[in-house]
C-alpha cells in the first residue's frame, strides 16, 4: 500500500501531528514489532561498557544543549 502525503505543503504542526498518529499506532502494536539484530548487539556492547566502567554519561540538559547547538 503506497501512501502519499503532501509533505512539502504541510506546516510543521501538521507534520508533527502526522508523526504522533504514526507513533501512537505503532505503540499499540509494539509486541508485534521485532527489533533488528544489530540493535541487540549495540545494547549488549553498552551493557558491557557499563559493567567495565568504560561507559561515559552526559547530563541530559548538557546533551540537549549540545544537540541544539549542532543544529
Amino acid at each position: 500500500m503506497a501512501v502519499s502525503l503532501p509533505i512539502e505543503k504541510m506546516s510543521t504542526a501538521e507534520k508533527i501531528k502526522a508523526m504522533e498518529i504514526l507513533w501512537d499506532d505503532l505503540c499499540k502494536k509494539a509486541n508485534n514489532i521485532s527489533s533488528p539484530a544489530w540493535h541487540s548487539q549495540i545494547l549488549e556492547n553498552r551493557e558491557k561498557e557499563i559493567e567495565n566502567g568504560d561507559a561515559k554519561f552526559v547530563d541530559w540538559d548538557k546533551a540537549k544543549k549540545k544537540i541544539q547547538n549542532s543544529l
